[in-house]
């Protein structure tokens, strides 16, 4: 028997495991099922504090999936963490593979439902996760071949979600996908979809407001969308420079950097074209991580860097009435400095109030985000500014004390999960 570890002094307690027997049979303290349908017997457990989702499956499925969902990391990818893969067992084909699970993931029989989440548009929120993600994975050419709901976990987002793939089974890399190959995955993901859906449907488990067919025919328009935004050349003519920076900005704006383009010019036409040449996802999340550390979401980035800035700006009329009052003059304070300070003074405080048990339902950028969106409401509702401090007392009393727990969804029956 072969067990593989990615990261062994990371995850010292999974060579304690018994792989040398079937799934089935462990009868181990603090194993669950998994929500969800599976073609393979999965099922959780919890080693220490670190949660674990354990998959039997064959060997030579096992070697795949490992391989992928390892290159799926080293490229970036929003993926599960692979821990081990375990093959050649004695007297058995199938083997086993091990991934960390997702905290704070939604699976999404869970999230169409609608049972205890508060997030809109549920079936556009959806589409759109899976659409990007999608798009990533083709951009870094990878090859799915299985895109469905039941394979991908959700995350909230700051009012949106996002999508991480967790099986790879039918996958693989290329250098780069062929128009062939791209329209067949997202024929396959258009398929997958409308039959998960239906399915939710037909036992009546799939919330009103979401139509079936509606949901997974936008699939392929939106895909087309976002691929044709991130990767057709575009025609500009000399004075026209703000178009490139216009492009730009619509890929900030969805969470996309340029790392290099090539502008070409038409001595014939004397138009100039340019080409976006290396796309990476994650422009706020990283930029946030660089000032601060923390390690959020796209659009949960994108939210605290804004209250990053205006938390400068209240900074920087607090030094201007000093100036005015001492004549000492300021100098403009730089983004990492002002992001420490929020970090400090903010941020880190009103985390600190918030009891240790709700961080079970929520993360904490995903609190903070909830915490803005409540002071708005009441401060819109009250016809004056609110406070943070007021805001939170609200939103832990009236709002994150009924949320349900998100860090992880089991299922404690593990008969309905094989």
């Amino acid at each position: 028997m072969r067990l593989q570890l990615a990261s062994p002094s990371d995850h010292p307690l999974i060579a304690t495991l018994p792989f040398d027997q079937a799934l089935t049979d462990w009868d181990l303290p603090q194993m669950h099922g998994v929500l969800g349908l599976h073609r393979h017997v999965v099922r959780l457990i919890e080693l220490g504090d670190v949660s674990y989702v354990i998959k039997e499956l064959p060997n030579h499925l096992v070697e795949r999936e490992y391989r992928l969902l390892r290159e799926l990391d080293d490229a970036g990818l929003p993926t599960a963490e692979v821990v081990a893969a375990v093959t050649g067992k004695p007297n058995s084909s199938d083997g086993m593979l091990v991934t960390k699970h997702l905290d704070y993931s939604i699976p999404y029989r869970t999230l169409l439902s609608g049972r205890g989440l508060t997030i809109p548009y549920l079936g556009e929120r959806v589409l759109d996760a899976l659409v990007g993600l999608l798009v990533r994975l083709h951009l870094a050419g990878f090859f799915w071949g299985d895109c469905s709901l039941s394979n991908t976990l959700f995350r909230r987002d700051a009012g949106a979600l996002s999508a991480y793939v967790i099986d790879m089974e039918t996958g693989e890399r290329y250098p780069q996908l062929s128009e062939g190959q791209r329209r067949y995955d997202l024929q396959i993901a258009t398929e997958h979809v409308a039959g998960g859906l239906l399915d939710l449907q037909m036992g009546k488990q799939l919330a009103a407001d979401i139509d079936p067919w509606e949901v997974s025919l936008q699939i392929e328009d939106r895909y087309n969308g976002l691929w044709a935004e991130l990767t057709e050349p575009a025609d500009f003519v000399p004075g026209e420079t703000f178009r490139i920076e216009q492009r730009l900005q619509r890929l900030h704006d969805l969470g996309f950097d340029v790392e290099e383009m090539d502008i070409v010019g038409d001595p014939n036409s004397g138009h100039m074209r340019y080409i976006p040449r290396v796309v990476e996802h994650g422009y706020h999340r990283l930029r946030l991580k660089n000032v601060t550390g923390l390690e959020t979401t796209e659009n949960q980035a994108r939210r605290l860097l804004n209250d990053i800035r205006a938390f400068g700006a209240e900074l920087q009329q607090q030094r201007s009435a000093t100036s005015a009052i001492t004549g000492v003059t300021f100098r403009q304070l730089p983004e990492n400095v002002i992001a420490v300070r929020w970090l400090d003074q903010r941020f880190e405080p009103l985390m600190a109030q918030v009891p240790e048990s709700m961080f079970n339902k929520l993360e904490a950028a995903e609190i903070y985000h909830q915490l803005l969106e409540h002071r708005w409401y009441l401060s819109e509702a009250g016809a004056t500014d609110v406070s943070l401090d007021q805001a939170l007392a609200s939103y832990l009393d009236n709002v994150l004390v009924d949320a349900p727990d998100e860090i992880v969804a089991v299922n404690n029956n593990n008969n309905n999960n094989d």
